[in-house]
């Protein structure tokens, strides 16, 4: 009966403690396109007055996806999220992550994310309040299939570049590259290229070795360049300005596509650091 008791105490001020630990879901936005990136923050705040420790096994932290209608959402793997920490109490610890790459969510419609985290020392769950977010599709302004090259006699596979606008963001209009293929009944990857002024008709060509180059206005007197690759990632992206002419896509002698016109703004990358005199160390005398 003692021990029956000590049990049932434990588990009482394991359940205690663990009400003190919340769970938070944060998304950049609340609408997205099929298979754009879907970072989310999980914010974990500490209030039970004593350490937890996180972070050592793979399923400390788990997700599911549901739709309103209920049904789960095809998890193609699982997030990962190995990484060890120790959160103080009155901490609040953020884990961040991208779901797309797990999850398959690829029709319209609204859906809700659950986050649970597992407490090994105290043998207990924590869980998320739903987050919910808004699967749509964009207004496709260009398209154009282009081949895949699947094996060294093989015929090629048929993949798509399609070019889309959205405004879901309200404040601003964003273009975005899906990567589908043929008949677009697969969807592989959706990127957000940047910003895009309402007028802006996008120039876009695919070279000879299936990258997708795409320039477009974003700004008054700012345009855009991006390079993506045959997987749909973006490889590049450069900003122009409207100096010297107006800049556009051609084709060189050697066949590459380039950017003529315009003046490219230097990106931060590229500019060499520059370190005060005060800031450099003394070289040390030599004999």
């Amino acid at each position: 009966m003692k021990t029956f008791l000590i049990l049932a105490l434990v588990a009482f001020t394991c359940f205690r403690a663990a009400a003190q630990v919340t769970v938070e879901l944060e998304l950049e936005q609340d609408q997205f396109l099929p298979c754009e990136a879907m970072p989310l923050a999980v914010k974990i705040t500490n209030l039970s007055g004593q350490p937890i420790h996180l972070g050592a096994d793979a399923t400390w932290l788990t997700f599911t996806i549901e739709s309103v209608d209920s049904f789960v959402v095809l998890k193609k793997s699982e997030v990962p999220v190995l990484g060890e920490f120790d959160l103080e109490s009155s901490q609040m610890g953020i884990k961040r992550v991208d779901l797309a790459p797990y999850f398959t969510v690829n029709k319209t419609g609204r859906y809700k994310i659950i986050a649970t985290i597992h407490i090994p020392d105290w043998t207990a769950t924590v869980t998320s309040a739903p987050k919910s977010f808004d699967i749509i599709h964009g207004a496709k302004i260009w398209s154009q299939d282009f081949g895949v090259r699947t094996g060294t006699n093989a015929a090629p596979d048929v993949r798509k570049y399609t070019l889309e606008q959205a405004n879901y963001l309200r404040s601003q209009l964003r273009l975005y590259v899906q990567l589908s293929d043929g008949e677009e009944q697969r969807i592989f990857h959706t990127e957000s290229l940047g910003a895009m002024v309402s007028f802006s008709a996008p120039e876009a060509q695919i070279d000879r070795t299936s990258q997708l180059h795409v320039l477009w206005q974003a700004g008054a007197q700012a345009f855009t360049y991006c390079l993506v690759g045959p997987d749909g990632k973006m490889i590049r992206k450069e900003t122009y300005d409207n100096f010297n002419g107006r800049p556009r896509m051609s084709v060189n002698q050697n066949g590459e596509v380039i950017i003529i016109g315009g003046t490219r703004r230097t990106a931060a990358t590229e500019t060499p650091s520059v370190i005060a005199p005060s800031e450099l160390r003394a070289a040390p005398a030599t004999k």
